[in-house]
């Protein structure tokens, strides 16, 4: 699946060049300078791209990493895995199972659950708070 299968033009007006970057050419955004790294709160990170509900603050993690991280997607049919042999190593890619936008990249040294760290960009992530946040 290519990345971002969802309209580039239609991208590129919607979402800022760092999400695009990061979303539609694989980018990275800067550790500890993104919107979720640190958040808290309960609820519902989705695609920025196709809105699929990709990960819940359930199983959200400090690693310390400055990036989201997550022990497994809500769903495991929610995300795809791809080698990346990208900047001088190997190590595996995440999509979007939605639309094939570029998350960020899956790692064998998480909590002992899941043994796996999801380390997610912030720029390829929407969040929406659970039902007992949007209340407050």
């Amino acid at each position: 699946m290519p990345i971002c299968d969802v309209e580039r033009e239609e991208l590129k007006k919607r979402l800022s060049p760092l999400e695009y970057h990061v979303c539609c050419e694989q980018g990275t955004e800067p550790p500890f300078a993104n919107a979720y790294w640190d958040n808290k709160r309960p609820g519902i990170y989705r695609c920025k791209c196709c809105q699929t509900p990709l990960f819940s603050s359930e199983d959200k993690f400090d690693s310390g990493t400055g990036w989201p991280s997550f022990t497994r997607p809500i769903t495991p049919k929610a995300v795809t895995a791809h080698r990346d042999d990208s900047h001088g190593m190997i190590r595996t890619e995440v999509r979007c199972a939605g639309c094939g936008c570029h998350l960020g990249h899956l790692f064998p040294d998480g909590p002992a659950l899941t043994g796996e760290r999801y380390c997610i960009n912030s720029a390829s992530l929407d969040f929406d708070p659970s039902e007992s946040e949007k209340a407050l």
